[in-house]
């Protein structure tokens, strides 16, 4: 397939897609989506070879969220029947993130609902950073607290943090529709915010909430002019009591194309399946390692995930292996450059005038991308595969790592 083998070249280069070379991989067959898949994967194992990366998550706030996110078990006004508790203690966080870092796990993403935080909330943070790391001195820990004020991202780089997750989530052109209580402005200025005090900025999307393929596309190419080192990617996790609760709008087949977009678009960047793959890759999920090389392991903040033992066995079965605690995760340009999707002249990239750390609570062408939406097939509602958590952060029983 000519499309594919142009991306492949593209990939290798850093070079940025055209948006119709990039409408058209979500525009492939189910027929096609093996050779999707291998041909993306060729340019995942160019830059990351076969480690995929462990990422842990701690629910340090849970629920009681003031935000109206429609996709977000925590939002003002949700009706889940999710695990509502204020702010863990440092050596509570601890505890919790020792449990992931024993299983594998790399890099621990410290999470709070909220609009923000407060400058208390930023020295509650500071404080288990740092206990944290007295226990685990190499440990990455990537702060997703909302959005920061002027200063804050500051505080969080001095106490220790690495990174800073907040993600665009979709589209600028349909973000009102799915929030109305901040703006898209405001999650980009709050991204722009983590880079410019040096923390790693990690930014990415959710896909299933009805939106366009324009729309995911529009998505993915402001993030890689926003430049993170690290792009999450959401699948819709349908949560009873959510104004999107009815959205069952994936396929396993679809998830996987969109994850092919996300590399060929950000050839480099870590990309990382986060909430949502249990739910709509289902068995698919061995294929995706192919095209990301980064995944949670165990639980999601407010939903169970897999097994952290079942997760070990599918990277391993797979034909992966997980990446140690002393390799370095980017590829050597994007570690001297301090820089994210490789969106710099030299890559090619051009311009494009266009809630937890990545996990919230997606031959030829066939035909154009209108009439291959009007063709695909939603997934039958798997209410059976969303689980609320019930264990780790938050209880008195062990996490699933």
């Amino acid at each position: 397939m000519d499309l594919l083998n142009t991306l492949v070249d593209k990939g290798l280069r850093r070079e940025l897609p055209t948006r119709d070379e990039a409408l058209a991989v979500l525009a492939t067959s189910d027929d096609d989506v093996l050779d999707v898949v291998a041909a993306a994967g060729k340019v995942r194992r160019h830059w990351f070879g076969r480690r995929v990366k462990l990422n842990y998550l701690v629910n340090l706030k849970s629920g009681l969220c003031p935000e109206d996110c429609s996709y977000c078990s925590q939002r003002l006004g949700s009706k889940a029947d999710i695990l509502k508790y204020t702010w863990l203690k440092p050596d509570q966080a601890s505890q919790a993130a020792a449990a992931g870092l024993a299983g594998g796990a790399k890099r621990v993403c410290l999470v709070a609902s909220g609009r923000g935080p407060t400058d208390r909330d930023v020295d509650r943070v500071s404080d288990t950073i740092k206990a944290i790391k007295d226990r685990h001195e190499n440990v990455e820990v990537c702060a997703c607290l909302g959005l920061l004020s002027d200063g804050q991202a500051e505080r969080l780089r001095e106490a220790g943090a690495d990174a800073y997750n907040h993600n665009l989530n979709t589209s600028e052109g349909t973000y009102g529709d799915i929030t109305t209580t901040h703006t898209y402005a405001d999650r980009v200025e709050t991204v722009q915010k983590a880079h410019a005090a040096g923390l790693s900025a990690c930014s990415g999307l959710i896909a299933g909430m009805g939106e366009s393929d324009e729309d995911l596309v529009d998505v993915v190419y402001s993030l890689r002019e926003l430049d993170p080192d690290s792009v999450p990617v959401n699948f819709l996790i349908p949560f009873e009591g959510t104004p999107l609760a009815k959205e069952w709008n994936l396929t396993p087949q679809r998830c996987l194309r969109i994850l092919a977009m996300v590399r060929f678009v950000c050839p480099d960047v870590e990309v990382r399946i986060a909430g949502g793959r249990e739910v709509h890759l289902r068995t698919m999920q061995p294929l995706a390692l192919n095209l990301a090389n980064s995944i949670f392991l165990g639980d999601y903040l407010t939903s169970e995930g897999q097994a952290g033992k079942a997760d070990l066995e599918m990277i391993a079965d797979a034909g992966f292996e997980v990446e140690g605690a002393g390799e370095v995760t980017l590829p050597e340009h994007r570690v001297t450059a301090g820089a994210g999707c490789g969106a710099h002249a030299e890559a090619g990239c051009g311009s494009h005038t266009d809630a937890g750390c990545g996990s919230h609570e997606g031959g030829g062408v066939c035909g154009s991308v209108q009439a291959q939406a009007k063709e695909e097939q939603p997934s039958e509602a798997r209410t059976d595969l969303v689980a609320v958590r019930r264990r780790g952060a938050g209880t008195d029983l062990a996490p699933n790592a």
